[in-house]
């Protein structure tokens, strides 16, 4: 039987990628809802789905209809023309934004998102110095990577990355906050839950803390749901668990049905203040991404998306807490954004869950299993999950599975050779 790492695609895929991605063995061809299937027909119970991006499942159909109807009408059409799909989606997205965010700049990601925050923050304070949170991920571009906390993004580009002007602080704590919220800072960046730092939600306190010391101080609350944002905590954005409306939200992931699609949201002061021209895109608020956000926006209300993540992500860390293994350090998270902390390398338990039991996961940090499943998976999914996470645990022996690799990687030098 042919196998994946006979696969022409994966060979090419390899040979030409630019080497920056740590590839699987493997080569997804299709999905639907929380489930995927690769070139040789196995399914995968999908987990990650795309770092969080397709919330409502895989090929939504309401998402492939508009999708399709609107590739045959117009695909592009740049921002300066005013566009009947584009107006059509700011009329959605800021009818179910916190109170107050009523202006869009429009992108194609999360890390553009937060570039753009980043220079409406600098215009609408005349300040330009921020604080931003230790284990936090905001991209990495290089704007935006000065504001993620892990060293090994940025270290390799040196004094390129702005990282002077920027104070990192200890997620949660207020007192630390406080201090580092001066004068000259424009903004605080948080996110609501930490996703890559090991998916860790704020606290109501922090959170509220923080939109009280940045009015006071006269700084932005900017606050980054390009994960958590779209229901997948329970609640459509993060910030409505706590209360704290901020004066900008970076979005991007789950909000058009898996099409790329970004965009900062904000008050009326803060994109007053930027002067015309001072930022732009290309290809942000095409039509294909528009409609692809209105069908998206509308399946989540009508299906009561926020609700379904809330009641199954219950449901499913209450399934991974019942795992009685001795590995788990803790199961914690918000709605379907869960991690599970082991008290060793999640690596191994990662591979294991793909390879042998067909459920995709990701790591946050080097000892979180992360799980980013669907609204659309169901609970006999869920089950199975659980089960399989729970055979891994007991199965997987992380110096076997680091020895095998070893002599793999002994085999293939020696066929290169």
């Amino acid at each position: 039987m042919t196998t994946s790492n006979d696969s022409k695609w994966l060979a090419a895929e390899k040979r030409y990628d630019s080497g920056v991605f740590n590839k699987h063995d493997v080569v997804m061809v299709r999905g639907q809802g929380a489930t995927v299937w690769d070139e040789h027909g196995r399914s995968y119970i999908d987990c990650v789905v795309g770092y969080g991006v397709a919330t409502i499942g895989h090929s939504h159909p309401d998402v492939v209809k508009a999708v399709q109807e609107q590739a045959a009408k117009l695909i592009s059409m740049p921002q300066t023309i005013p566009n009947d799909k584009r107006a059509e989606y700011l009329q959605e997205l800021v009818s179910v934004l916190p109170q107050g965010l009523d202006r869009v700049f429009l992108c194609n990601s999360g890390t553009e998102a937060m570039e753009a925050a980043k220079k409406f923050a600098i215009t609408g304070t005349g300040r330009q110095k921020f604080v931003a949170m230790k284990r936090g991920f905001s991209g990495r571009t290089l704007g935006a990577l000065a504001l993620t906390w892990e060293p090994k993004y940025r270290e390799p580009f040196g004094e390129a990355v702005d990282s002077k002007n920027v104070t990192h602080i200890t997620y949660g704590n207020i007192e630390e906050l406080r201090a580092a919220v001066t004068e000259d800072v424009a903004a605080v960046i948080i996110e609501p839950v930490q996703g890559e730092g090991g998916v860790r939600p704020a606290s109501t306190e922090f959170m509220q803390e923080a939109r009280r010391i940045t009015r006071e101080k006269g700084a932005l609350l900017i606050l980054d749901e390009i994960q958590t944002g779209f229901c997948r905590t329970g609640k459509m954005f993060a910030c409505e668990h706590s209360g704290v409306i901020p004066d900008g939200i970076t979005l991007a992931k789950a909000m058009a049905g898996g099409v790329p699609t970004g965009a900062f949201a904000m008050t009326a002061e803060v994109a007053d203040r930027m002067p015309a021209g001072g930022h732009g895109g290309t290809f942000g608020g095409n039509p294909l991404s528009m409609a692809a956000g209105v069908a998206t926006l509308r399946a989540m209300k009508r299906e009561g998306m926020a609700e379904q993540a809330r009641e199954k992500g219950e449901y499913m860390m209450e399934k991974l807490r019942a795992i009685a293994s001795p590995k788990i350090r803790e199961v914690r998270g918000l709605g379907l954004m869960i991690g599970v902390e082991l008290k060793e390398k999640s690596a191994p338990y990662i591979h294991a869950l793909e390879h042998d039991e067909g459920v995709l996961t990701l790591a946050a940090t080097p000892l979180v299993v992360r799980f980013l499943p669907p609204v659309a998976i169901t609970k006999e999914q869920i089950d199975q999950v659980a089960a399989a996470f729970e055979r891994v645990l007991q199965n997987v022996n992380p110096r076997e599975e680091r020895q095998a690799e070893l002599r793999a990687k002994q085999g293939e030098s020696i066929q290169t050779e």
